[in-house]
Protein backbone atom coordinates (compact mmCIF):
# COMPACT_ATOMS: atom_id res chain seq x y z
CA UNK A 1 0.00 0.00 0.00
CA UNK A 2 1.55 3.35 -0.97
CA UNK A 3 2.14 5.83 1.80
CA UNK A 4 0.51 9.21 1.65
CA UNK A 5 2.29 12.50 2.34
CA UNK A 6 0.26 12.85 5.55
CA UNK A 7 1.50 9.47 6.75
CA UNK A 8 5.09 10.37 5.88
CA UNK A 9 4.89 13.56 7.94
CA UNK A 10 3.91 11.50 10.96
CA UNK A 11 6.59 8.86 10.33
CA UNK A 12 8.92 8.02 13.18
CA UNK A 13 12.49 7.42 12.03
CA UNK A 14 14.21 4.24 13.17
CA UNK A 15 17.52 4.08 14.96
CA UNK A 16 20.45 5.74 13.24
CA UNK A 17 23.05 3.57 11.54
CA UNK A 18 26.75 4.31 11.26
CA UNK A 19 29.03 4.22 8.26
CA UNK A 20 32.52 5.48 7.54
CA UNK A 21 33.34 8.34 5.19
CA UNK A 22 37.04 8.80 4.43
CA UNK A 23 37.95 7.34 7.78
CA UNK A 24 35.51 9.27 9.94
CA UNK A 25 32.24 7.99 11.40
CA UNK A 26 28.97 9.37 10.04
CA UNK A 27 25.43 8.49 11.10
CA UNK A 28 22.35 8.19 8.91
CA UNK A 29 18.69 7.48 9.37
CA UNK A 30 17.34 4.22 7.95
CA UNK A 31 16.64 4.60 4.24
CA UNK A 32 18.65 7.81 3.91
CA UNK A 33 20.89 8.06 0.87
CA UNK A 34 24.63 8.52 1.18
CA UNK A 35 24.29 12.04 -0.25
CA UNK A 36 21.62 13.02 2.27
CA UNK A 37 23.65 11.63 5.15
CA UNK A 38 26.79 13.45 4.00
CA UNK A 39 24.88 16.70 3.63
CA UNK A 40 23.43 16.25 7.11
CA UNK A 41 27.00 15.77 8.38
CA UNK A 42 28.12 19.00 6.70
CA UNK A 43 30.01 17.34 3.84
CA UNK A 44 29.17 19.07 0.57
CA UNK A 45 31.85 17.72 -1.78
CA UNK A 46 33.09 14.14 -2.15
CA UNK A 47 34.36 13.74 -5.69
CA UNK A 48 36.91 15.47 -7.87
CA UNK A 49 36.81 15.77 -11.63
CA UNK A 50 39.27 14.01 -13.94
CA UNK A 51 40.39 17.36 -15.34
CA UNK A 52 41.70 19.92 -12.83
CA UNK A 53 40.44 17.91 -9.81
CA UNK A 54 37.51 20.25 -9.21
CA UNK A 55 35.25 19.38 -6.26
CA UNK A 56 31.81 17.90 -6.86
CA UNK A 57 28.87 16.78 -4.71
CA UNK A 58 25.14 16.60 -5.31
CA UNK A 59 23.92 18.61 -8.29
CA UNK A 60 20.69 17.07 -9.59
CA UNK A 61 19.87 14.80 -6.65
CA UNK A 62 17.96 12.34 -8.85
CA UNK A 63 20.72 10.23 -10.37
CA UNK A 64 20.95 11.98 -13.71
CA UNK A 65 24.12 14.06 -13.60
CA UNK A 66 26.75 11.71 -12.05
CA UNK A 67 28.33 14.59 -10.09
CA UNK A 68 27.91 12.74 -6.78
CA UNK A 69 29.92 9.61 -7.59
CA UNK A 70 31.51 7.86 -4.62
CA UNK A 71 33.29 4.62 -3.92
CA UNK A 72 31.32 2.35 -1.59
CA UNK A 73 33.01 -0.69 -0.07
CA UNK A 74 35.67 -0.53 -2.80
CA UNK A 75 33.18 -0.25 -5.66
CA UNK A 76 33.64 3.05 -7.59
CA UNK A 77 31.14 4.94 -9.71
CA UNK A 78 28.07 4.77 -7.45
CA UNK A 79 25.74 7.75 -7.34
CA UNK A 80 25.50 8.91 -3.72
CA UNK A 81 22.06 10.43 -4.34
CA UNK A 82 20.61 7.01 -5.17
CA UNK A 83 22.44 4.60 -2.86
CA UNK A 84 20.88 4.09 0.57
CA UNK A 85 23.29 3.90 3.48
CA UNK A 86 23.83 0.47 5.03
CA UNK A 87 25.29 0.07 8.49
CA UNK A 88 29.04 -0.49 8.29
CA UNK A 89 29.49 0.80 4.73
CA UNK A 90 32.86 2.30 3.91
CA UNK A 91 32.46 5.33 1.63
CA UNK A 92 35.42 7.16 0.14
CA UNK A 93 35.93 10.19 -2.05
CA UNK A 94 36.15 9.29 -5.71
CA UNK A 95 38.93 10.94 -7.63
CA UNK A 96 38.59 11.15 -11.42
CA UNK A 97 36.70 8.18 -12.81
CA UNK A 98 37.52 5.98 -9.80
CA UNK A 99 39.50 3.39 -11.72
CA UNK A 100 43.06 4.64 -11.33
CA UNK A 101 44.21 1.10 -10.57
CA UNK A 102 43.19 0.09 -14.11
CA UNK A 103 45.23 2.84 -15.81
CA UNK A 104 47.89 1.54 -18.17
Amino acid sequence: MPRTPAELVAAEPGLAVSFEFDGRPVTALPGQTIAAALWAAGVLSWRTTRVNARPRGVFCGIGTCFDCLVTVNGRPGLRACLVPVRAGDTVTVQEGHGRAELAV
